[in-house]
């Protein structure tokens, strides 16, 4: 099953009303529970079965620079207020390819302020700002997967 099958899976979940469902073939298997039926907030834990494809070895030293630098960072960040990602879809920074960007460092924004659009089941999503103040750090490149909840702006509310 691949990401786009998972997403529509789960958003079909979520538009049924249903609070909790089971899905297993003969390599995957992953069960999909909603906090409340009709909601759209949902979790979703896959279960090992016994067949897995080969993985590739994990290479440990990035990870260990990514916590590294997370540490460093949270520090000088805690002043600012975080723009989160409502869904899982992919982050685009302009409505269309041949437009501007919505928003830029140094950008001025309002609770009403479109900072960028996030495509999901070929729906492009406009993400407003819901707070006023700059944008001092995006956090996501152009045309990039992002998960729910996954930080994308930092904003200066002073």
């Amino acid at each position: 099953m691949d990401s786009k099958e998972l997403l529509n899976l789960i958003r079909f979940v979520a538009k049924a009303g249903v609070s909790e469902v089971k899905y297993k073939t003969k390599d995957f298997e992953i069960n999909i529970k909603t906090p409340l039926a009709g909601s759209e907030a949902v979790s979703y834990v896959p279960q090992p079965v016994a067949y897995q494809a080969p993985a590739a070895a994990p290479v440990a030293a990035p990870a260990a620079t990514a916590t590294e630098t997370k540490a460093e960072s949270t520090s000088d960040d805690s002043k600012y207020i975080t723009i989160k990602s409502p869904m899982i879809g992919t982050f685009y920074r302009k409505p269309s390819p041949d437009k501007d960007v919505f928003v830029n460092v140094g950008s001025e924004v309002k609770n009403d302020t479109v900072v960028c659009v996030i495509e999901a089941m070929k729906l492009f999503n406009q993400i407003e700002a819901e707070v006023s103040g700059k944008i001092v750090k995006i956090l996501v490149d152009d045309a990039s997967p992002v998960e729910y909840d996954q930080p994308l702006f930092l904003v200066d509310p002073s």
